[in-house]
């Protein structure tokens, strides 16, 4: 996934209300920009981290820029939530998914479930359909290590046992984890932080809900997937 034009580089002043942040450009400019990210960003918010934004044409926005890219622990991280799906789509298409690559229909926002919509919903003639959910990763406590949730995702839990659900009723069900960071080889689940989830991803996964984590190349002119990531959940390997 390519920007549509050059990243704008600034420093962060302060994160606010989840979705706004203060920045400075290098020309001492100050500027409150859109922050598409609405969870902790745990470890990616220090005031005076050099970051990176996009800028919209579009006057009917508020704020025309958006944190796209923050530098940590050496790296660049994506933070937009919104990418994601877009990621996700590429790896499958490039086949570092399974084998999700070779289905010829890929409907995407499909509702599902009691009352979620399920980010891809995959259809072949003559194999089940596959319900597959993408979250954002960008969280990291130990070098090379990527993990999921930064914080407690009750969401998170919900999607879990509704993607169990559809591996009970004969559909094949998968959780894609989108690593946006390049300093990652291996993932894990943070069951300190949320147990519940943990407990959740490994009643799943023991359904036979499928798991995939996809690491990506982030630089300022785009974010690229280009790995499988081994995965480690509750201290096993899956």
């Amino acid at each position: 996934m390519k920007f549509p034009s050059p990243l704008i580089e600034a420093r962060l002043v302060r994160r606010y209300k989840r979705f706004l942040a203060d920045v400075t450009l290098t020309d001492g400019t100050a500027l409150t920009v859109a922050v598409p990210n609405t969870g902790s960003m745990l470890g990616l918010t220090d005031p005076g981290s050099r970051i990176l934004l996009s800028k919209s044409d579009n006057p009917k926005r508020k704020y025309a820029h958006t944190l796209e890219v923050v530098e940590a622990d050496g790296t660049l991280v994506g933070i937009n939530t919104g990418l994601p799906n877009r990621l996700a789509a590429e790896a499958i298409g490039a086949g570092l998914v399974s084998d999700l690559g070779t289905y010829p229909v890929i409907r995407p926002e499909q509702r599902y479930g009691e009352r979620s919509r399920i980010d891809f919903l995959l259809e072949h003639p003559e194999r089940p359909p596959a319900y597959v959910e993408v979250k954002n990763v960008h969280f990291m406590r130990e070098a090379g290590l990527a993990e999921f949730p930064d914080t407690a995702t009750a969401r998170g839990t919900r999607h879990l046992e509704e993607l169990a659900a559809m591996r009970a009723a004969g559909a094949r069900a998968i959780m894609v984890y989108v690593v946006q960071r390049s300093d990652c080889h291996r993932f894990r689940l943070c069951d300190d932080l949320d147990p519940a989830y943990a407990a959740a991803f490994t009643r799943a996964h023991s359904a036979g809900v499928e798991a995939f984590v996809i690491g990506c190349r982030v630089s300022a002119e785009a974010i690229m997937p280009d790995r499988v990531m081994k995965m480690e959940a509750c201290g096993q390997t899956c």
